[in-house]
């Protein structure tokens, strides 16, 4: 089904691939296409730096490079992204630090918060807020339930060769010929600045398709074997995976961003996929003929490593809590289903750890078969035509009787397709629920399941709490995703997980139309037509982000939190969910920090975060420290004078850190760090960051992304200090590591912290305290 091969390739016309080859004589590769009945090649010879140069991403990002230096990219977009959840806190950074007009198209949809219904009149709110911004700055507007955010970048704003930012982690229209990046706000407010997005050249991965996928088989299923095969070994980490092989053209566009979307749970940096006649069909379907044109590598091109997938052998898959790379076929489930559910539930109780729940799968199962409660397609993966159509094909008119299954078609276009061509009266007679445009099932705010039942559904995601139940309360539910078709075949025997392979159905793609009148009607189009003279419309629930400081010449942290779970989500940090509607207020949203998974960690943050509150305000009026003495005294070198001791008060600020061993596997929100920042954070500490956007959420909010080696991470423990001293220093001056102390009840003890990775440009951010307080001292100077 899928292979891996971690090492260099070539692949030579798009379809031959050579393994072990640093160099080939004409004669060996001559020989290999002739075997395959092609051309021959003119070179002579392959080297390795020009074979690199012939991927389509490398084409795609030296485009985009504004730097000479083709190593160390500067790369900026040809479009952003942002939707309810984060548009409001880039704004406000943006214009904190001299925004005067957006520079690219930016477009900012209302698909998340439009559902919410916590917090009275604060969603709308934001949406009023995201408009006047439209208005104001030039921005293109997309209102509540008209297209989930990356359905709309699909069909109006992708193109062949062009870049996309949006902070949303499922930035992704690779299918579309674009490069396209999910990442923190702070990233996008850098792009509105006409600033640039500074990275290392990424490896790139060939992703090579062969064969058909057989009737039933989904654009899921593909995507969850793939993420099977690569998540856990890290193999496509923060690397760009390219799409080739002759299996491309065997699938529909449709079909190809299903699986496109969800490269985003591998970890990988962005996709790309070679174009064909259907592209090109897809873009004059949606009226923008002018955005396609013919991607492929070149003739010859070299990968990082290769992914082959054979497509005729993937089954219908389905990934149980609590992470999309948990995976297995239906199949293989039902053959071994006791064995495999009490291995998810022993996994599951070491990550919930929480006595007040219980986790428990073995009781859905029923004759031998699992049982769910609930189905749901939604969003950008789910959502889409086809998906819908197939749906439709296999469910027909067939009563569902008490079974729940919601359907969120993703676009207002896509909509009105499915109404003409009775889709929709098939579902709804049967007895699904038709929902507009909305992103809340796949993420805690729409469908909610009823406490210990389990929800299967083809959205992007099924970590824990993420279909919105909250444990601390003894609410537990959990989610597995699946492909829609096998969702309908689940729910045509009311609930006994059944593949789409097991029924019969017509699986013939209905043809498709795009109605452009809808969004003509609706859309805001702003670009371009600013409007400088109009005020931004702030709701009450909106405030500025709170003053924050630049780094002290010394940092003594309180450890307040230590998270040993193999990865720690981005929904673990801040919950997704309910939660949602204080986006727009950073104190209020910090509130909710590890809330879920250390409810104490807000407290001990504040607890310090107030010590120095009060150290500032002594500076500021020049007073005596003897408020705070006892802290220092406490923790730091015994034996000191007054002076030294003012001194070391004076210039060591205090603030608070946390230890996770791989964070921010997840969603691309920034709140996930700046929630940290606004509760006193300084730094995180880590073994790895599990993906590149979180890293730079926490140094766009000033703070430092430290990481130590395995065998220390035994050594940090809740409620010690750490004490490092010179770090401004060793910032300033490119130190790749620091010496800090560890102070306990047991003494002071030494720990190296490692400072990787980390650009000029990074490290003067982290000095400055913040993005805000960077751009607002260079706007100065």
């Amino acid at each position: 089904m899928v292979e891996l091969l971690d090492q260099g390739i070539y692949l030579l016309k798009g379809q031959v691939i050579l393994k072990d080859a640093d160099k080939l004589e004409l004669a060996e590769i001559n020989n290999r296409l002739a075997y395959e009945g092609l051309e021959p090649l003119l070179e002579a010879s392959i080297e390795q730096e020009r074979a690199r140069a012939g991927t389509i991403a490398f084409q795609i990002l030296a485009d985009h490079n504004r730097a000479e230096d083709k190593k160390n990219l500067r790369l900026r977009f040809d479009a952003l992204a942002s939707h309810d959840i984060t548009y409001v806190g880039i704004i406000q950074t943006a214009c904190a630090s001299g925004l005067n007009e957006f520079p690219v198209p930016y477009v900012l949809t209302n698909c998340h918060n439009s559902l919410c219904a916590v917090g009275g009149t604060i969603n709308e709110d934001d949406h009023v807020f995201g408009f006047s911004a439209a208005r104001k700055y030039g921005g293109i507007f997309v209102p509540t339930h008209q297209a989930v955010i990356h359905q709309y970048m699909r069909e109006m704003m992708a193109g062949c060769g062009k870049m996309i930012l949006g902070s949303d982690s499922h930035t992704r229209y690779g299918a579309l010929g674009t490069m396209a990046i999910g990442e923190g706000g702070g990233e996008i407010a850098k792009q509105l600045l006409e600033r640039t997005y500074d990275i290392s050249y990424p490896e790139v991965i060939a992703v090579y398709l062969e064969g058909c996928p057989a009737p039933g088989v989904g654009p899921q299923d593909v995507a969850l074997a793939i993420i099977k095969a690569v998540f856990k070994n890290g193999m496509v980490k923060n690397k760009v995976m390219e799409f080739v092989g002759p299996g491309i053209t065997n699938l529909t566009v449709d079909y190809r961003n299903g699986i496109d979307v969800m490269t985003t749970e591998t970890t990988c940096l962005s996709s790309i996929w070679r174009t064909d006649e259907q592209v090109e069909e897809y873009y004059k379907i949606h009226g923008r003929s002018d955005a396609y044109r013919k991607l492929d590598p070149q003739e010859v091109s070299y990968y990082d490593g290769l992914v082959k997938v054979d497509l005729s052998r993937v089954e219908p898959m389905i990934a149980l809590p609590f992470h999309p790379s948990n995976a297995w076929t239906i199949s293989e489930l039902n053959q071994n289903m006791a064995d495999i559910l009490h291995q998810v539930e022993a996994e599951g109780r070491k990550l919930i750890d929480n006595p007040n729940v219980t986790f428990q799968l073995t009781d859905k199962i029923v004759n031998g078969r699992l049982k769910v409660e609930q189905a749901v397609v939604a969003g950008c993966a789910g959502g889409t035509y086809e998906n819908i159509v197939a749906m439709a094909q296999i469910i027909g008119k067939k009563s569902l009787g008490e079974f729940s299954l919601s359907v969120y078609p993703s676009s207002q276009p896509v909509f009105l397709e499915l109404m003409n061509n009775r889709s929709i009266e098939k579902l709804t007679i049967a007895g699904a629920s038709i929902r507009s445009a909305f992103c809340g099932p796949c993420f805690g705010a729409g469908d909610v399941p009823a406490n210990h039942a389990l929800s299967i559904r083809h959205t992007t995601r099924n970590f824990l709490n993420r279909e919105g139940s909250k444990p601390d309360n003894g609410q537990l539910a959990s989610v597995a995703l699946m492909d829609a078709r096998s969702i309908a075949a689940t729910a045509l025997h009311g609930g006994i997980l059944t593949a789409a392979t097991e029924v019969d159905f017509s699986s013939v793609v209905l043809p498709y139309t795009f109605n452009q009148e809808i969004y003509r009607n609706r859309i805001y189009q702003g670009f371009g037509k600013p409007h400088p003279e109009e005020d931004l419309v702030f709701g009450p629930n909106i405030i500025p982000w709170p003053k924050i400081r630049s780094l002290p010449e010394n940092l003594l942290l309180k450890i307040s939190a230590v998270l040993l779970d193999p990865v720690t989500t981005t929904d673990e940090l801040i919950p997704s969910g309910e939660t949602s509607s204080y986006r727009s207020n950073p104190l209020k949203l910090a509130e909710f920090t590890l809330s879920r998974r250390d409810p104490q960690y807000v407290g001990r943050a504040k607890a310090i975060q107030k010590m120095e509150q009060k150290r500032q305000a002594l500076l500021e009026k020049g007073q005596g420290f003897e408020e705070i003495e006892e802290l220092f005294l406490a923790n730091l070198e015994d034996g000191q004078t007054a002076e030294q001791l003012q001194n070391l008060i004076i210039n060591t600020g205090l603030g608070s850190i946390i230890f996770a061993i791989k964070p921010g596997d997840g969603s691309a929100r920034e709140q996930a760090a700046s929630c940290q920042r606004v509760l006193g954070g300084d730094a995180n500490i880590a073994i790895e960051y599990a993906t590149k956007r979180y890293r730079s959420n926490l140094m766009n909010w000033g703070m430092i992304p430290f990481s130590i080696d395995e065998d220390d991470k035994g050594k940090l423990s809740v409620d010690d200090f750490l004490y490092i001293p010179e770090i401004r220093k060793a910032i300033e001056n490119g130190a790749d590591k620091i010496q800090a102390f560890i102070i306990n009840s047991h003494g002071k003890n030494a720990i190296d912290l490692k400072l990787e990775n980390l650009s000029r440009n990074d490290r003067d951010i982290i000095l400055a305290g913040s993005l805000i307080n960077y751009y607002v001292k260079s706007n100065k100077g």
